[in-house]
């Protein structure tokens, strides 16, 4: 006997098909809205779909799984009958991770959650302690990003659907790494998406980039938010993970008196005291807003970290010398001296790039709540041809970018293959099924950059199945002497981080960066601990006391409480 719900109040009529036979659902009594059945031969592994007034075959709005595709039945899973391996996992906490973030369908050539598998050895060598998956739910065909997703609960089918993320998770765990999925609670893709069938879920109230905004706020958007908080939690308790990465919280129009920001973390809050192990959030916000990780005790939504934009803005600046689109707010090495102390760069101050001023401070907050990269998905991704930092600024800049990374007063993230320079692209790709979609996605690709400076005809398309292919990376580089020498850097400052105490205090209070803005070197200045380098094109000698413990170049020299460093040099000091 299974039972069968769905919140569906804009149908007067339900069904659910089970086996080709149609049972009627009946409203549930106290849930408004609510439809449910019992069907006597269903049980785990059984297709499903629902029927709204007669129309066309739906998957469930919350479907556990969808080996055909997101436009197939949906297919119950036993979430119990899961052999975990992990009871001996403790949990992970952020404040002492090194997150990696990695997309499935390109982190291997087979694309799945087994091949990932494979690599996790590697992972646990260069140090990593926290793996990032990109989004994996449901999303139409079988390449995309994961942003589309239109079947929330539902590991991607091609992926290796629920028993292979389980698999994945558990074998992370056994490998001591946590895990952490990005989430997408602010759109739903453009293909496959039938929510509004169902119920209010959306709002023209409010219009983001990708259309009407998600209901948080309006009529019937009580179980609009509990779609999304109970979605959070499903992934930590039937999946195992570790933490969520929320993506573009700017996006969540939200006026309710508790924001679901806050909502999410109380209810994160309780399932992780219920499973006795430590559970985290993660925000990507484009506000520059402290309440976003402020505590909920002094009004903010309690929200453990979010990724700083700012951070890498100023650091990809000043490196590469970009100044087009929102570079335009950055490039100066003050700017980077400011990320380093501060995390927000714009904190009150005019942008020119918004024509505004933007953001503000909270120098209460501890540099535990950013992470801090030279690299994501969305900073390769987003560029016209999908560059990588390794195609934009020499090997010596990357160990210089590494080091400021991996020795800042904030949570490091890398991106995958960053840690050897990759020379694979990350290209932006989609397998939209719809001729007509397709093209649109193609077309609106080729015109968002325009504000860069990009030609249009240098932006591949997404929809051709070669972008997809060129963005796998190339495992056989990781062994080529060049990038061998910058996977090994990375794995001495990552030991290094995890060695020096004072690279794991967070208190921005205790951190002191100088800068020549005409000689363009830095000096960060840590308890205990001082990180040197310069990026001018000349060599120069600058205040740095301590022992010499690394150096990305034979020529960077230490002593009598100096530094002298070539040009791209950098070096780490500890107090003798």
């Amino acid at each position: 006997m299974q039972r069968f719900e769905v919140w569906a109040p804009r149908a007067e009529r339900v069904e659910v098909e089970v086996g080709g036979r149609r049972t009627p659902m009946a409203p549930v009594p106290g849930r408004r809205g609510w439809y449910a059945a019992e069907v006597g031969d269903a049980g785990p592994g059984v297709a499903y779909a629902f029927v709204l007034d007669g129309g066309e075959l739906r998957p469930d709005p919350r479907s556990p799984s969808q080996p055909e595709g997101a436009f197939g039945p949906s297919v119950t899973v036993d979430h119990a009958a899961f052999p975990w391996t992990d009871d001996g996992w403790g949990g992970v906490r952020l404040s002492s991770a090194v997150v990696y973030e990695l997309h499935v369908g390109t982190f291997t050539p087979e694309g799945t959650f087994e091949a990932v598998i494979d690599k996790l050895d590697h992972l646990v060598d260069l140090g990593v302690t926290v793996v990032e998956l990109l989004p994996v739910n449901e999303f139409p065909g079988t390449r995309g990003w994961g942003y589309d997703g239109v079947e929330l609960y539902a590991p991607h089918h091609h992926y290796g659907g629920p028993e292979g993320l389980k698999r994945l998770v558990d074998a992370c765990h056994q490998r001591g790494l946590g895990v952490v999925l990005d989430v997408v609670y602010n759109h739903l893709g453009p293909a496959g998406n039938h929510l509004a069938e169902f119920g209010p879920y959306f709002t023209d109230r409010y219009y983001t980039p990708w259309g009407d905004a998600v209901n948080l706020d309006g009529p019937g958007s009580d179980e609009v938010r509990a779609f999304f908080v109970e979605n959070a939690c499903m992934w930590l308790r039937d999946y195992h993970f570790d933490g969520l990465r929320f993506d573009a919280v700017h996006a969540l129009v939200d006026t309710s008196a508790m924001h679901l920001l806050e909502e999410l973390a109380i209810a994160v809050e309780h399932l992780s005291t219920e499973l006795a192990r430590p559970l985290f959030l993660v925000a990507e916000s484009d506000l520059n807003d402290p309440r976003v990780v402020r505590a909920r005790e002094v009004g903010g939504y309690g929200i453990d970290a979010q990724w700083s934009d700012d951070f890498h803005h100023a650091l990809h600046a000043v490196l590469t010398g970009e100044r087009t689109g929102y570079y335009a707010d950055f490039g100066s090495m003050a700017q980077l001296a400011t990320a380093l102390r501060q995390a927000f760069v714009y904190a009150g101050e005019y942008s020119p790039h918004r024509d505004r001023r933007h953001g503000r401070l909270d120098p209460l907050l501890p540099g535990d709540r950013f992470l801090g990269y030279l690299q994501n998905h969305d900073q390769v991704g987003n560029r016209a041809v999908g560059e990588r930092s390794s195609m934009l600024m020499s090997p010596a800049r990357l160990k210089v970018a590494a080091a400021l990374v991996l020795t800042a007063p904030f949570v490091p993230m890398l991106f995958q293959g960053e840690e050897w320079g990759s020379s694979t692209p990350f290209q932006y790709f989609t397998d939209h099924h719809d001729p007509e979609l397709g093209r649109a996605v193609s077309e609106g690709r080729r015109s968002e950059f325009a504000s860069f400076g990009w030609k249009p005809e240098d932006v591949p398309d997404p929809q051709d199945p070669a972008t997809f292919t060129r963005s796998k990376l190339d495992w056989s580089e990781a062994a080529a002497p060049a990038h061998a020498e910058l996977l090994e850097w990375h794995r001495r400052l990552i030991a290094l981080r995890r060695s020096l105490p004072g690279l794991l205090d967070y208190r921005l209070d205790q951190v002191r960066v100088d800068v020549d803005e005409h000689a363009r070197w830095l000096v960060l200045r840590r308890p205990g601990v001082t990180v040197a380098c310069n990026v001018g094109d000349s060599a120069v000698e600058v205040d740095a006391p301590g022992e010499l413990v690394l150096s990305s170049d034979n020529d960077v020299k230490a002593g009598e409480g100096r530094v002298h460093l070539p040009p791209d040099g950098v070096g780490v000091l500890v107090d003798g």
